[in-house]
């Protein structure tokens, strides 16, 4: 998918499109996320969960989870007339891994969305981005306002590079969530900008 602002036949000009995904393991909030951020019902391929995904699909931190996530979840930010952030939710279980090539490309950046309760969960985000070179950063949703950790420890369990930015956030807060998204266009806008030559 080519996202850019481009001239259509008929003069119509087409708004400038930021890919944004919102990543993270197995009932980590995306979903909830990119609901709370979205302008429009967000479109979701939500199913319920069943008994195939006995022994699959740890549910155990997640009590009252009925769902998952089997393709993606999609909503959209109008933020001018010429400009409008698309948000890709990912799925989280591994069986649907296929289908993040297509999704991350063109992708401006990605928000990892991690659970302290099953913090490893968010590992095979982080690797997909940082094997790819996509600008991330990690936003920990606070289930029922709790900080269990400190974002110093939390930064040094995942083992981040140097400037990942982590971030707290309740994924079903417009608000923080939004935050989330202003703080992941200021890291890839740093990236972007080179160091000033020293002397």
């Amino acid at each position: 998918m080519d996202f850019g602002r481009s001239e259509q036949p008929g003069g119509i000009e087409v708004p400038l499109a930021i890919k944004i995904l919102v990543a993270g393991g197995f009932g980590a909030g995306k979903t909830t996320m990119v609901g709370a951020l979205s302008e429009i019902p967000p479109l979701s391929t939500e199913e319920v969960l069943s008994d195939i995904g006995i022994g699959v699909d740890d549910v155990a931190a997640s009590d009252r989870k009925e769902t998952t996530t089997v393709a993606m979840d999609f909503g959209r930010i109008t933020l001018k007339d010429d400009l409008v952030v698309y948000l890709f939710g990912t799925p989280g279980q591994d069986r649907f891994w296929f289908l993040w090539d297509e999704l991350a490309s063109g992708a401006l950046g990605a928000v990892v969305l991690a659970d302290t309760r099953r913090l490893t969960d968010c590992f095979p985000s982080i690797d997909y981005f940082e094997r790819n070179g996509t600008p991330f950063i990690v936003a920990v949703n606070c289930f029922h306002n709790v900080q269990a950790h400190t974002i110093a420890d939390i930064a040094a369990a995942l083992d981040l590079d140097p400037g990942v930015p982590v971030v707290l956030c309740d994924a079903r807060d417009r608000l923080s969530s939004r935050d989330a998204l202003v703080r992941l266009v200021q890291h890839v806008l740093r990236l972007a900008t080179p160091e000033p030559a020293t002397r």
